[in-house]
C-alpha cells in the first residue's frame, strides 16, 4: 500500500529531512547536508524566501514505512523574470520503485495545477543558493556540500515519466599547481591596470562581511541570465551572510573591487566538508562541529562555491584576477585538489577559465521539465 502525506508537524519535517540519511546509509559519495541549515531553509519562519514563495512538502510511505519525499515550491519572482508559470520541485528522494516516484510527481503536479501553474521543473530550490540538478553522470564521484547526490536509477524514473532536459550543469576537478599559466598572469595584470581593479585585501571575516551585501547585489546582476535565476532580496542577503560568512576562510575568497570600491567580481571557496559531514551525518552536536572545524583548518581539497563577474567585465580579465588570487592561496596552504561548483554547460564565459588549469569534467547534473497538457 502506498500513501503520500503532506508534512504538517515538526516531527514530520524532521522525518522529511532524515529520510535520505537512511536511504543513503553507508554511501561513500553523498555529502549529507548540515541538518541545522536544512531546518532553517525549510522553515517558514526562518527562510526569508517565504516572504514571496509558496511551498509544501510531502512524504511517501509504502506499507507504513517512509519510501520517498518531495518539496513543491512556487517562486513568483523567478516566474516573472522568465515569463513562465512553473512549479519547482526539490528535495526529491525515493526508493527504486516507479510507483513511489510516480505518486510523488503526481502529488506535486496536482498542487501545481491547483495554483495555475503550467508545468514543473527541478530539482531546484527556493533560490540558486539551494542545491539543484539531478546527478546523471559521475555517480562514483564525491559530491560537495553544495551539490546533490542521487542513485543512478533516479534519471531512469524521470525519463520513464516523460520528463525532458531543461538545463544541464557540469562540474570539474583540477590539480593545484604552484605555476600559474602565463596567460592568466598577463591577463590579470592588464585588467588591473586598464580598469583600475584591485583585490580586497583582508584576513578577517568581519572585514569581509562588510562587503557581503555588495557581493550579493553583484551576484544578482551577474547571474541574471542563468537558468531559472531570480534576484534575492536584501533580507535573504543578510540571512545568507549569517549562514555562510561565519565559517569561511578569507584566504580562500577573492573579491575584486573597482575604483569606486564596488564589487565587480568574486570567487568564494571553502575547504571540502564532505568527509567531515559524512563522519557526523550532518549533525553539529555534540561533536560534529569539531569535525567541521578540523576540515576548515586542515585540508588538501577545496570546493568552489560561488564565482561571478559583473557583465561589463566579461572577457576583460576580471576572472583571471580571481583565479590568480585563489591559485596563489591554494598553493600557499597546501591545497592539492579543487572541485568546481555546478555550472551551466552553456555558460561559456565561466567554463573557459578551466582550460587554463587543465580542468577535467567529472560530473553532469540535470534540471528536468514537464509541461502540462492543455
Amino acid at each position: 500500500m502506498i500513501e503520500v502525506r503532506k508534512v504538517k508537524s515538526p516531527s514530520e519535517l524532521k522525518q522529511f529531512i532524515a529520510f535520505p540519511n537512511h536511504l543513503y546509509k553507508g554511501n561513500p559519495y553523498r555529502c549529507p547536508p548540515i541538518i541545522f541549515d536544512e531546518k532553517n531553509t525549510l522553515s517558514r519562519s526562518k527562510n526569508a524566501a517565504f516572504e514571496y514563495c509558496q511551498a509544501e512538502y510531502w512524504l511517501a510511505y509504502k506499507d507504513g514505512k517512509p519510501a520517498g519525499r518531495i518539496a513543491g515550491i512556487i517562486n513568483p519572482r523567478a516566474n516573472a523574470r522568465w515569463g513562465e508559470k512553473l512549479l519547482r520541485f526539490g528535495w526529491i528522494d525515493f526508493i527504486d520503485d516507479p510507483e513511489i516516484s510516480g505518486k510523488l510527481i503526481e502529488t506535486v503536479t496536482e498542487w501545481a495545477k491547483e495554483r495555475g501553474m503550467k508545468g514543473i521543473h527541478g530539482p531546484l530550490g527556493f533560490t540558486d543558493m539551494d542545491n539543484e540538478g539531478m546527478l546523471i553522470e559521475g555517480f562514483e564521484q564525491h559530491c560537495t556540500l553544495s551539490s546533490i547526490y542521487n542513485f543512478p536509477y533516479y534519471p531512469e524514473h524521470f525519463v520513464r515519466m516523460g520528463f525532458e532536459k531543461a538545463a544541464d550543469w557540469v562540474q570539474f576537478e583540477f590539480d593545484i599547481r604552484p605555476e600559474i599559466p602565463d596567460k592568466v598572469l598577463r591577463t590579470a595584470r592588464i585588467a588591473e591596470e586598464k580598469f583600475s581593479l584591485r583585490t580586497l585585501n583582508t584576513g578577517k571575516r568581519k572585514d569581509l562581511k562588510l562587503y557581503a551585501r555588495k557581493l550579493f547585489r553583484m551576484m544578482n546582476v551577474s547571474f541574471d541570465e542563468l537558468y531559472g535565476f531570480a534576484a534575492i532580496t536584501e533580507k535573504q542577503m543578510d540571512s545568507y551572510t549569517k549562514q555562510y560568512f561565519s565559517f569561511i576562510r578569507p584566504e580562500f575568497v577573492s573579491v575584486i573591487l573597482d575604483s569606486s570600491d564596488e564589487v565587480v567580481g568574486f570567487g568564494v571557496s571553502l575547504p571540502s566538508m564532505t568527509k567531515a559531514l559524512q563522519r557526523c551525518g550532518g549533525k553539529l552536536f555534540p561533536f560534529g562541529w569539531l569535525h567541521l572545524l578540523n576540515a576548515v583548518r586542515k585540508n588538501d581539497t577545496i570546493d568552489m562555491y560561488l564565482v561571478g563577474v559583473h557583465p561589463k567585465y566579461h572577457g576583460k580579465g576580471a576572472a583571471a584576477i580571481i583565479w590568480r588570487d585563489l591559485n596563489i592561496a591554494y598553493s600557499k596552504f597546501g591545497i592539492k585538489k579543487a572541485y568546481s561548483n555546478p555550472q551551466l554547460e552553456d555558460n561559456t564565459k565561466a567554463l573557459t577559465i578551466w582550460k587554463n588549469f587543465n580542468g577535467r569534467q567529472i560530473i553532469r547534473r540535470r534540471c528536468w521539465i514537464k509541461h502540462f497538457q492543455a
